[in-house]
């Protein structure tokens, strides 16, 4: 039993130190960028247009009298967002999510380094910026036609418009943008934007009018091209600890799949699917092309040079004859991975948060967290009420492992007496060692229980807390005003170590004394481990621990006083 539950604690200690360095890779200090990224010339090459068979040539536009193409960027903000459209091609180069700054001050902290007379900390307190133009991080969202029969409307294609800003006002539900192109042949397109208060939800509608004389025989297609985020590059200790940072699709076959930036580069995406949709995902964060659900859609990727990378989709081919017209439609979602909104754009989508192999323990933890979050407004007493009830689910189970653990103390003096006895004799020890714990009754294997049921479910949560975007920069009470990181004042990690402490000394010792010392240098070693990791695991960890600690302080004492 001493052996077992020694691994089993060590284990649980390395996953610890994992999980820590895994948490400073995301959230410490990042490395200053040493190298700039080279931008290849995509517009001369054309290679990051979808390989259709249509010919990759890039049409040139017509300015449509009494239209402004001043600048080439226009603007566009709601009330969540503030972004920049390229008029070429009418791409998406820019998006500042306003409701999420980049850092945010403490207000104790602060208080307390003007106390001692110290500077207040600079932050960051710009909104986070989902697509960027700039090259070293580009990522961008891009969209057009493709024609079988000439140049038509795509991501290189000059649009123009009627205002160079647009805005959505106070009282206005929606907006939308429109962008013209035509051919001066009598084949234009008109392709629109429109943004819905309090949503990260962007329609995409693509009309195009034919009157040039021939039918045209037209696809869709959507694509977000990036630059990979090297800043959050880990060791190879960390395996799968991590944030997934890379290329995601989902299809009718294979569900949600991951299509890593190295994927990519061994080969070319080329399955087809209905409904669907294609995205790039970061922490917290997500960006997905969602074609029309009730068509066939066709997904690709493709790894251009100087580590650009694309992956999107694109529409069966649809023949617009002379006089008549057609319209194109999508949805790219740009924004933060909230699961409940997430399910209500598109099926799957609310798979990008991930929570690896235990995701289904994550799932039900996150929904419970949820609830009672509904009910309290605070998420530092959502994890704690989450922490009572999986102690009441497992209370049965913890119940037994207990009374085994305050029988196993109550023999201990005569396993030492039997030890002393047959010190030079250890298989006679052991016989009479095993003959004591079926007298008694002790289960030597119950005590390992606790440790084994808490690895996945502390796991699970580390998942849960590092994935789940409604943790991030949320305040639980006084100086803790950020579940997402670490306690400034480290109070919490101190009272996880107390009370690692006094649960320690509930627990029968280790017979073996090297044993016994390594284990009273744990609560040590774990309250060290504690101080990097984010305020809400321990949090959980300092829950948790109280009341194990009354319901075994409960149990040992009831069986001392058992005859």
């Amino acid at each position: 039993m001493d052996n077992l539950r020694f691994v089993l604690v060590v284990t649980f200690a390395m996953l610890v130190v994992l999980m820590m360095q895994a948490w400073q890779i995301d959230y410490g200090p990042k490395p200053a960028t040493v190298a700039a990224v080279t931008t290849p010339n995509l517009e001369a090459s054309h290679e990051d247009l979808p390989a259709t068979g249509a010919p990759a040539v890039a049409s040139t536009a017509s300015p449509v009298p009494g239209l402004s193409t001043s600048g080439k960027i226009i603007t566009v903000k709601t009330d969540v967002i503030d972004l920049e459209i390229d008029l070429q091609g009418g791409t998406i180069r820019s998006m500042d999510l306003l409701q999420y700054p980049t850092e945010q001050d403490n207000s104790v902290v602060n208080k307390a380094r003007a106390l001692i007379g110290l500077p207040v900390s600079e932050k960051n307190h710009a909104p986070v910026r989902l697509f960027n133009n700039e090259p070293e991080k580009q990522f961008i969202a891009q969209s057009g036609l493709i024609a079988d029969n000439g140049a038509i409307a795509n991501h290189y294609s000059i649009f123009t418009t009627s205002q160079d800003s647009y805005r959505l006002d106070a009282g206005q539900d929606t907006l939308t943008v429109p962008m013209i192109w035509t051919d001066n042949s009598g084949l234009s397109v008109t392709k629109s934007f429109t943004f819905k208060r309090g949503s990260y939800d962007i329609a995409l509608n693509q009309h195009i009018d034919n009157a040039s004389g021939k039918p045209w025989v037209i696809r869709q297609y959507s694509q977000l091209l990036r630059v990979p985020d090297h800043s959050n590059k880990g060791n190879f200790m960390m395996g799968g600890m991590r944030a997934y940072d890379g290329g995601v699709i989902y299809t009718e076959k294979d569900k949600y799949k991951k299509i890593s930036y190295d994927d990519m580069q061994e080969g070319n995406l080329d399955v087809g699917t209905q409904g669907g949709w294609t995205a790039f995902i970061k922490h917290y964060f997500a960006s997905a092309w969602i074609p029309p659900a009730d068509q066939e859609n066709h997904f690709y990727t493709k790894s251009l040079a100087s580590e650009h990378y694309v992956i999107g989709s694109y529409s069966p081919l649809v023949t617009v004859d002379n006089n008549a017209a057609a319209d194109f439609t999508s949805q790219l979602y740009a924004g933060p991975k909230v699961q409940p909104v997430m399910e209500k754009v598109a099926k799957g989508l609310e798979l990008t948060v991930d929570y690896s192999v235990l995701t289904f323990i994550g799932k039900p933890i996150y929904w419970l967290l949820n609830q009672i979050h509904d009910l309290t407004g605070n998420w530092g007493v959502a994890i704690m009420g989450v922490t009572l009830c999986i102690k009441l689910l497992f209370f049965p189970l913890s119940q037994a492992s207990f009374k085994s653990m305050a029988k196993m103390r109550k023999i201990q003096p005569r396993l030492k007496e039997l030890q002393e006895r047959f010190k030079d004799d250890r298989q006679r020890f052991n016989t009479e060692m095993m003959a004591l714990y079926k007298k008694e009754k002790a289960n030597p294997l119950g005590g390992c229980f606790p440790v084994l049921i808490q690895i996945p479910v502390f796991m699970c949560l580390y998942w849960v807390l590092s994935e789940t975007v409604e943790f991030r920069q949320a305040p639980f009470m006084l100086w803790i005003q950020d579940l997402s990181v670490e306690d400034p004042f480290y109070i919490l990690p101190i009272i996880m170590g107390i009370t690692m402490k006094i649960q320690q000394g509930l627990n029968p010792a280790p017979i073996d004394p090297i044993q016994a010392r390594v284990m009273k240098m744990f609560p040590l070693v774990f309250t060290v481990f504690f101080l990097f990791f984010p305020a809400g695991l321990v949090l959980y960890w300092v829950v948790n621990n109280t009341l194990s600690i009354l319901q075994q302080w409960y149990i040992t004492k009831t069986i001392a006083n058992e005859p």
